[in-house]
């Protein structure tokens, strides 16, 4: 699909670089290699619609000032037949370049004949890549981290199937080790204090106190009666999970679907206990000389392959030195494998088992520490840790009229995803939780999400959508349609100009975002289009001009149109025809 933006930088670089090679054959600059420069977009558009750096980066090859070598060059800028109609110097030196009116009439053709392709790409070339993100403990509801988790990761997972890239999204249960253990116990206490009274049996310090333990453990009695109370602990425990695990994973998956959010797969980490790939990875490790033990526990020579790493990328002894690294313990003096061996094997099975070119994972930010040591695990493997990606995410503050929102109407603790969505549009919660970097704080503002003004970023871009429609409506009522060939319109005004300009964005943004990890941008350019059009709907009437300044200008509200629909749609809200 076309990149009107990229298109346009393409050619410029190429004028450019040919303007460079006609000023010094005709010696009015020295031999000289041309250093690689860059084209961006100024962050005024009075200094024109793209700038190069040219003149900056060549003075030492060219030993001239930077003035001097842009006004050698901009008398052989040649834009006849480009998609520029006006070149010059301007500063120190930057050569600006400001688009001919055929480009803007071919980038609204462009989304007109593109539709709901417009933005998509083929930047990934079908690799192949897996997004895991949420990964929940199956022993109780999901917070709001898992909400922003969410949104982030699946944000992302649909910028990089738009940009081309072959799109698996996975949900990693753990359903194993120690959690389990801990869930099970407490399970058990609160079943067996439905018989033998809380007074009688003691809950475990370190379980789980929320009150869906105590649900479980009801709806188990409700089943079973006092059937276990007397029955073995084991085999007790083994049935409370057995029947609580399955339908927590369940109660997952189905406020996850609420949330929009459908995933490929649901790997369960007990598969790599029962299919014996955690005994694999410690036979490979080992064989390699990775292991050794001590106190009855085998080790992982953890800071011997970081320190391996970290002088690969260039860090002297003394940084290394300065980071502490430790080995690590894979499997305990019991026989059980640690939580870090489980997530070894894991993603070896990613790459070396299911052929993943690219994994991204989207955790908490409180797990940072464990970013290095697990891209130094895969090198150890024979694989490539750099393959490995990992999105850090900050934590969320639920704000309320100012202040902050701390409490579970249901359960007097931490608000859960399920609260949320009762009482938040799933619309404002998926845009929302997607309006800030994930490597930030983010705030979150419940009486905002409720809004529907334009104070709400949602409800606006929805509207800019709905008033669009409603435009085209009243129109083809009139019998007015929107024609596509408008090749030979000429945009004019200021406020067209700059909305056209939002548009020929989209397919970078999308790239861009990718590049970054950073599905905020889709998001930040969603509210950037709306904020655009609105202003291009006060300034410039659509009916009442002639034929050909309305026929155009209706063209520029269908192509808006279609690309809030697009970026909308890949956000997964709801694009509203009114409101």
């Amino acid at each position: 699909m076309r990149n009107l933006t990229a298109e346009a930088k393409a050619q410029y670089r190429e004028l450019i670089e040919k303007a460079v090679n006609a000023a010094i054959a005709a010696g009015e600059l020295p031999e000289g290699e041309i250093p690689k420069f860059n084209i961006e977009i100024p962050a005024d558009n009075k200094n024109g619609d793209l700038a190069s750096n040219v003149a900056m980066v060549s003075a030492r090859a060219f030993r001239k000032a930077p003035r001097q070598i842009a006004d050698a060059i901009l008398p052989h800028i040649d834009l006849e037949g480009s998609y520029f109609e006006k070149a010059e110097v301007a500063g120190p030196g930057f050569l600006n370049v400001f688009y001919a009116p055929h480009w803007y009439a071919e980038t609204v053709s462009a989304v007109l004949t593109e539709k709901e392709a417009y933005g998509t790409g083929n930047m990934g070339k079908g690799e192949k890549v897996m997004v895991e993100f949420v990964s929940a403990n199956p022993t109780g509801p999901m917070h709001m981290g898992n909400a922003r988790g969410g949104a982030i990761g699946d944000g992302l997972a649909e910028a990089m199937k738009w940009a081309g890239y072959e799109v698996t999204r996975e949900f990693y249960i753990n359903d194993a080790g120690n959690q389990i253990e801990k869930f099970g116990k407490s399970l058990e206490a609160r079943y067996l204090q439905l018989y033998l009274g809380e007074e009688a049996i003691e809950f475990p310090e370190d379980g789980y106190h929320g009150e869906d333990i105590k649900v479980r453990a009801k709806e188990f009695a409700e089943i079973n009666g006092d059937k276990y109370v007397n029955a073995e602990a084991e085999e007790r425990k083994k049935a409370l999970v057995a029947y609580a695990l399955p339908a927590n994973v369940e109660g997952l998956q189905r406020d996850l679907g609420k949330y929009r959010i459908d995933y490929d797969v649901w790997f369960r980490e007990s598969s790599l206990y029962n299919d014996g790939s955690i005994d694999k990875i410690v036979k490979i490790l080992t064989d390699k000389g990775l292991t050794y033990e001590k106190d009855g526990a085998l080790w992982y020579k953890n800071a011997q392959v970081l320190t391996e790493r970290f002088k690969a990328e260039g860090k002297t002894d003394k940084q290394i030195e300065a980071l502490e690294l430790k080995d690590d313990v894979i499997i305990r003096a019991n026989g059980n494998p640690t939580y870090f061996a489980g997530d070894i094997a894991y993603h070896y099975n990613k790459f070396a088992e299911r052929g993943f070119d690219k994994v991204i994972n989207v955790w908490g930010a409180d797990h940072h520490g464990h970013v290095a040591r697990l891209k130094g695990a895969m090198d150890a493997l024979g694989l490539d840790g750099n393959k490995l990606d990992v999105v850090l995410m900050q934590l969320v503050e639920l704000m309320r009229d100012g202040k902050p929102e701390r409490m579970s109407k249901r359960t007097g603790k931490a608000i859960t995803l399920t609260d949320l969505l009762e009482e938040v549009p799933i619309d404002a919660a998926r845009f929302l939780f997607n309006m800030r970097e994930p490597n930030t704080h983010l705030l979150f503002d419940l009486g905002l999400a409720v809004k529907n003004t334009n104070d709400n970023p949602v409800y606006y871009v929805q509207y800019a959508h709905a008033r669009i429609c409603s435009i085209l409506r009243a129109l083809a009522e009139e019998g007015v349609e929107v024609k596509e060939d408008i090749s030979c319109y000429n945009y004019t005004q200021p406020e067209e100009l700059s909305l056209i300009i939002e548009l020929a964005k989209f397919p970078g943004e999308i790239e861009e975002s990718v590049k970054a990890y950073d599905p905020s941008r889709i998001t930040k350019y969603a509210i950037d289009v709306a904020t655009s059009f609105h202003k291009f709907y006060n300034a410039c009437r659509v009916r009442g001009e002639s034929e050909e300044v309305m026929f155009a200008r209706i063209a520029l509200c269908a192509a808006t149109r279609t690309v809030i629909r697009n970026v909308l749609t890949m956000l997964k809200v709801s694009v509203p025809e009114s409101m």
